[in-house]
């Protein structure tokens, strides 16, 4: 969803997600990289009706977040919270380890025993498709990648709902 008092800025995003076609009887011409982003009518009920549940849910994905904290807290990893100026939906969950041995091992014990951890994304110029392309060394991000363990995110309990 977009949202902007911006008339200029939706009309460019509105083309933007709509493929980015030049409007023309039967020609296909594209003027920028474009994405297919509609939602169907069944889709936008369904976000609607999410709509409803949004600030429970944001609630419960805080207190996660907040239970999180204050177990990592003396910890040797690091939880990833929110800067002072900015309010998170936590919508993902993370830890910092020291560097990607101990990334590694984390994750290799974690999952071991039942609690799925996965690695922050895989860096697209480490796929096979983007190793040519270039890049700036990308030092920040390898870092990151090097140490940041998503754990598990859901604030939802099984079987309750509000």
């Amino acid at each position: 969803m977009i949202l902007t008092d911006d008339e200029e800025l939706a009309k460019m995003a509105k083309h933007l997600t709509t493929q980015a076609k030049v409007p023309h009887p039967y020609e296909f011409v594209h003027d920028h990289i474009g994405y297919n982003y509609r939602l169907t009518n069944v889709n936008a009920a369904l976000g609607c009706a999410q709509m409803e549940s949004l600030d429970y849910l944001l609630a419960l994905k805080r207190a996660l977040a907040q239970q999180y904290n204050e177990f990592f807290k003396n910890s040797e990893f690091e939880f990833f919270t929110e800067p002072a100026y900015c309010k998170s939906n936590y919508w993902l969950n993370a830890i910092i380890t020291k560097d990607k041995t101990q990334r590694d091992e984390l994750l290799a014990f974690t999952n071991k025993n039942g609690v799925m951890t996965r690695p922050v994304w895989e860096l697209m110029n480490r796929l096979p498709m983007f190793t040519n392309c270039q890049t700036d060394g990308l030092e920040n991000s390898i870092w990151f990648a090097d140490r940041v363990v998503n754990i598990p995110s859901s604030a939802i309990i099984p079987g309750y709902r509000k």
